[in-house]
């Protein structure tokens, strides 16, 4: 928990800098608190999104089982959009059985979608129970943008565009 505190104390500090502590400061805050009433754990990451021009904090928990969740947060509002666990391995059975749709075949829709090179990829397992591949994607003016393919349909489900990050990256496979 202590690392959680470090880093948020930077993102606030970040916040400062720009000259909108106050609202970073309540949309965090009020993220944080609905987060730790959801699930326990250390908060290893967190990232900054523009998901369809709307600021999203994506947090990372790894909890007492050393699993980990995702949490997307309004930024504003500090209400949670979305929470997923994440597999390290895309043969685990919660992943696989949806899965219609190979690795590859997901990379070249991502791809398709935002030109650039795959940097990470991520095997999500949604609340619902659905898989979804998540690829983090680098382009040539080194922008990096999430783009999360569902498993089973091939569809892209979310675009977001990473404005910054605070954190350890996971077991991520590249």
């Amino acid at each position: 928990m202590k690392k959680s505190v470090l880093n948020i104390a930077v993102l606030i500090g970040l916040g400062l800098a720009a000259g909108t502590a106050h609202a970073v400061d309540q949309g965090l805050e009020s993220c944080v608190r609905a987060i730790k009433n959801e699930k326990a754990g250390e908060f290893v990451k967190l990232e900054k999104l523009n998901v369809a021009g709307k600021a999203v904090y994506e947090f990372e928990i790894r909890d007492a089982n050393l699993a980990e969740w995702e949490f997307m947060c309004d930024a504003d509002s500090g209400k949670i959009t979305e929470k997923e666990s994440e597999v390290a391995d895309p043969n685990s059975q919660a992943f696989k059985k949806n899965v219609k749709v190979t690795e590859e075949d997901a990379a070249s829709v991502a791809l398709k979608a935002v030109p650039g090179t795959i940097q990470e990829v991520e095997y999500e397992v949604e609340e619902n129970g659905a898989s979804s591949y998540e690829f983090d994607i680098v382009n040539d003016k080194a922008v990096e943008t999430k783009v999360e393919v569902d498993a089973a349909t091939g569809k892209v489900i979310e675009t977001s565009i990473e404005e910054w990050e605070i954190g350890e990256e996971s077991d991520e496979k590249r």
